[in-house]
């Protein structure tokens, strides 16, 4: 089972290079995703190129070296973190918090995991998430600069980015934080977040993702019972709630293109990294990998083939459509991207179907 999902996530992975993978601007020793395929010179010459996107596509980069270590795929890694820096005008910050958790994550796991280290990169992101603690006005760290929503999209993936950077007690307070303030009383999923005091009730499956992620983390770290049991709670809420016949809910294609690939990965460190203490870890590790497998197999079995490689469906559930370079295009609106009128045309929607058998691959391995 291991090597069939080793072979589907090199297929994922030979599919976004081939498509998506190029030089920033023709400079040497760069790289970044073209954020759509059919691309427009617009996109191939990086006019639009979606900061967190190409963080995911790091941290995807980080997967297929564990995967399978090559020194090709080391200089891939090291291409597209110059590029990132030099699309972003030759700095590793921008004003959204969450953004910048994601990159933070990826250079953390480029360096510990694939020996492309930028420890100046992530003491820079780290001062960015320490100083924008603010509980005094109901935080939690905001969603972006001069902003007072307070959300998971933030407050999570920065949280697991200070556990494993020595922020432990940081990151336990965030845990804390979210769990006081963002978990649903009725159905334990994790909502968006809250907004000059008002909660904003979306259920995102990212948010789950990034929750179950930062419990992980903490259980692994510290002898607290309370973050495993957290664990528990929000991988039956999300088998219950988000996974309909098993499958993770989709979210169509911009910005949500991400969503579900975002939750797989965090359910893929469930079942591989939940310390296992009792029957209840155990039962949290299974689910967490019949979740993953379970959504893998469909969206391979609905995938289309394009020149020999797979094209993955932005509903895992339902059969890809293969998108053109016509019709409506991704638009940046109000801090975020929606949609391409085909999603699969989304660089976000290939990068979710890779990160999830990246996933299937990790849980079948252990």
């Amino acid at each position: 089972m291991d090597q069939l999902w080793a072979n589907r996530a090199a297929s994922a992975e030979a599919a976004i290079a081939k498509r998506h993978l190029k030089k920033l601007w023709a400079v040497p020793g760069t790289q970044l995703g073209v954020v759509a395929w059919p691309s427009t010179r617009k996109y191939r010459l990086f006019g639009t190129w979606h900061y967190w996107w190409q963080a995911h596509l790091l941290d995807c980069l980080v997967d297929a070296q564990l995967r399978d270590p090559q020194p090709e795929r080391q200089q891939k890694i090291a291409r597209q973190i110059r590029g990132h820096r030099l699309r972003n005008s030759l700095r590793w910050t921008n004003d959204y918090y969450d953004d910048m958790a994601w990159l933070a994550i990826a250079l953390e796991r480029a360096g510990r995991l694939a020996g492309v280290e930028r420890p100046r990169a992530l003491d820079t992101l780290s001062e960015q998430f320490l100083n924008s603690w603010v509980p005094e006005d109901g935080g939690g760290i905001p969603w972006r600069k001069q902003d007072q929503f307070f959300n998971a999209p933030a407050n999570g993936p920065a949280a697991i980015f200070l556990a494993r950077h020595d922020r432990l007690r940081r990151a336990q307070q965030m845990s804390d934080w979210l769990d006081e303030t963002l978990i649903d009383p009725e159905t334990h999923l994790v909502f968006d977040g809250i907004k000059g005091g008002s909660m904003v009730r979306a259920q995102y499956t990212y948010c789950q993702g990034v929750v179950l992620g930062l419990e992980t983390e903490l259980a692994m770290r510290t002898e607290d019972a309370e973050h495993a049991k957290r664990v528990h709670r929000l991988v039956a809420a999300v088998r219950d709630n988000m996974a309909p016949e098993g499958i993770i809910r989709g979210a169509g294609g911009g910005d949500g293109g991400l969503f579900n690939g975002i939750l797989a990965r965090y359910l893929a460190l469930v079942a591989t990294s939940l310390p296992q203490h009792d029957d209840d870890d155990a039962a949290a590790r299974d689910t967490a990998t019949k979740l993953v497998l379970t959504s893998a197999e469909a969206a391979w079995d609905n995938r289309q083939t394009v020149d020999g490689l797979p094209l993955f469906a932005a509903f895992w559930e339902r059969t890809a459509e293969i998108p053109t370079a016509a019709g409506e295009e991704a638009q940046f609106v109000e801090g975020a991207v929606n949609a391409s009128q085909v999603p699969e045309r989304d660089l976000s929607v290939q990068l979710a179907g890779w990160m999830l058998m990246e996933a299937a691959h990790a849980v079948s391995d252990t």
